[in-house]
């Protein structure tokens, strides 16, 4: 089992809120692409409704990590991609639900001009690492 190691605040650093600023560990690195806010036949979910789109992204991050042999615990980078930075406090509540709040990923926000279709609010992509 792989074991990851938080670093919530070095040394001269302020605290991060609701991330760690490095995570780090050894064994098999997984990246998952980017994901949206579509389901199983292509449909988009939640139109104009950030916490519904999230919500359907974790889903997808969570199905594209237990593909790979993971889980949410293994996560150590998360990006999010948002078309408005006020999407975040509801892309945040959907992270909570799967991710441990007392130990979380590292991760870093940006918001973009546009997503690949003009209806998606969010994406979201992963790094994970299990062990060996």
């Amino acid at each position: 089992m792989t074991q990851l190691h938080h670093s919530p605040t070095p040394d001269g650093l302020a605290p991060g809120n609701g991330y760690s600023h490095v995570v780090w560990g050894t064994g098999r690195f997984i990246a998952v692409s980017g994901q949206i806010a579509l389901d199983a036949d292509g449909a988009l979910v939640g139109p104009a409704d950030p916490e519904a789109q999230a919500r359907q992204v974790f889903a997808n991050l969570g199905r594209c990590l237990a593909e790979a042999g993971a889980t949410f615990a293994d996560v150590m980078k998360l990006t999010y991609f948002v078309t408005d930075m006020a999407i975040l406090p509801a892309l945040r509540a959907a992270r909570d639900e799967v991710i441990d709040t007392a130990r979380p990923p590292a991760s870093s926000a940006v918001q973009v001009a546009a997503l690949a279709r003009p209806d998606l609010l969010l994406e979201v992509e992963a790094f994970a690492l299990v062990g060996e």
